[in-house]
């Protein structure tokens, strides 16, 4: 759903905002269906039993889980007294879909039905919703504008098939609860020096809640009143994208130094201002629920969203494919969005594979710094951790020394069965605070030993837990 009202949104300078914006819906895209569906992306794995945890505004009456029912954004804007502000509400509305079996003259809900080689789970989607408005800015200033938004509700049903001509064996019942929602948008001018202008916008949902299962305009619900019965009413992922045809924003994050003051005056709840499209450019703010940083990217190699902004794709990818027949059978029909995420993984050509094993973003001459050693000579000059030694049998073992482990006599750690019997090379010999002796050592049958004594990560072991090993790779002296 789409709605614009408001002056301006025909001008030149509205569609430049416009232009902005859009560039900037990769970004919002990504935060819309943050944690949508989480790898195995199947409806029985346990981390997509509770779901929706971004964003979420739920009804005001709503209060057993203490989730907000309002977000606040306030944002700096410098020379914009003159502009036209674009406001682009964007969220996720959670569309129920139950599956029911027929029984008799009637039917009965049911997590799932099979069908003709089909599985239908119930499970709920969920349908992007977008609300738009363009507002003057001198309009703003010391008043404030409310912009009622209301979401239709509608309910479907689809058969499930028994075939031969046979009676359908059961329907699809999938159904949007109406929404009510408030966008209050104001101005203040004189916020700080040269001309800042402080922008808030304030957005509540509106929607009535009772607790029980039946709803204003729609028939009689089949839920409680628990959180699944109220995210149906909620405003899920919920965020702003906001845009200005003149002036520019102010980063939050990390605004100059005099406008820092003006800065730590902005009051933001449940949610978080940064600017985004490409560096440089201050002219689109998005009002995110989750941290960002400003100017946020979406990887250029991910081949399509998995639902994590935070992902690895090769990981999740190679993962995927992974899955049984089965498994895959069950992904497919828990969501449209799952079932494509399999198309995508097991269509994915090699090439666009390799790409997502990592990239070089920028080529230049590295920065030239002296290594720092590991130990600091000066902070006890009479130890010497490279040069220290210990005896261990009769035999002084330093640093380049050779010792079989025997983590045995100790067994402090859990994994220290499969050390056991293995030569290693003594790096250092520490002395701790309490006096003891410790030898930091690399396995010799390690194959990133060398790069785990580049980077100083050793095993430790007390003298009585090793044997010296002479050269000719016997123990003893």
């Amino acid at each position: 759903m789409s709605a614009r009202t408001g002056a301006g949104s025909g001008t030149a300078a509205g569609m430049a905002a416009g232009t902005a914006m859009d560039t900037a819906r990769k970004v919002a895209d990504a935060v819309l269906y943050e944690g949508y569906l989480l790898y195995p992306y199947r409806a029985s794995a346990a981390k997509n039993r509770l779901r929706w945890q971004f964003g979420v505004l739920v009804p005001p009456a709503y209060v057993e889980t203490a989730e907000p029912s309002a977000s606040v954004t306030e944002c700096l804007v410098e020379g914009a007294s003159n502009a036209l502000v674009r406001v682009r509400l964007r969220f996720l509305h959670v569309k129920e879909r139950r599956v029911e079996r027929a029984e008799g003259d009637g039917f009965v809900p049911v997590p799932r039905l099979e069908a003709g080689g089909t599985t239908y789970l119930t499970f709920d989607e969920a349908t992007e919703r977008e609300v738009e408005v363009v507002l003057a800015m001198p309009a703003l200033l010391g008043v404030e504008r409310t912009v009622p938004v209301a979401i239709p509700g509608d309910h479907a049903e689809e058969p499930v098939p028994a075939g031969n001509g046979a009676a359908p064996l059961g329907r699809v019942v999938t159904e949007h609860r109406p929404l009510r929602a408030v966008l209050r948008v104001t101005a203040e001018s004189g916020a700080g020096p040269y001309g800042l202008t402080r922008l808030r916008v304030r957005l509540e949902n509106a929607t009535a809640w009772t607790g029980d299962g039946t709803r204003e305009g729609t028939r009689e619900g089949t839920r409680d009143g628990t959180r699944e019965h109220a995210l149906l009413r909620s405003l899920v992922a919920a965020h702003l994208l906001i845009g200005v045809t003149a002036g520019r924003f102010v980063s939050l994050s990390d605004p100059p130094e005099w406008a820092r003051a003006a800065a730590a005056g902005c009051v933001n709840e449940n949610t978080w201002p940064v600017l985004v499209g490409e560096p440089g450019y201050r002219d689109v703010v998005l009002s995110s629920p989750i941290i960002l940083y400003d100017h946020p990217r979406v990887a250029p190699e991910s081949p399509g969203d998995l639902f994590d902004a935070t992902e690895i794709d090769e990981m999740l990818h190679l993962r995927t494919r992974t899955l049984t027949e089965d498994e895959k059978r069950e992904a497919r029909a828990t969501d449209p969005r799952a079932a494509e995420i399999i198309r995508m993984a097991g269509d994915l050509p090699p090439e666009m594979m390799e790409r997502l094993h990592g990239a070089i973003r920028h080529l230049g001459e590295p920065a030239r710094r002296e290594p720092l050693p590991w130990w600091d000579p000066m902070s006890e000059a009479e130890v010497s951790p490279g040069s220290d030694s210990v005896t261990v049998a009769g035999v002084e073992v330093a640093r380049g020394s050779r010792v079989r482990l025997s983590p045995g006599r100790r067994r402090a750690d859990a994994h220290d069965m499969f050390l056991a019997g293995r030569t290693a090379r003594v790096e250092a010999v520490l002395l701790d605070v309490d006096g003891a002796r410790h030898l930091a050592v690399t396995l010799e049958d390690d194959l990133g030993a060398d790069l785990h004594r580049s980077h100083g990560r050793y095993l430790y072991f007390a003298p009585d837990e090793v044997e010296p090993v002479a050269p000719d790779g016997e123990a003893g002296a």
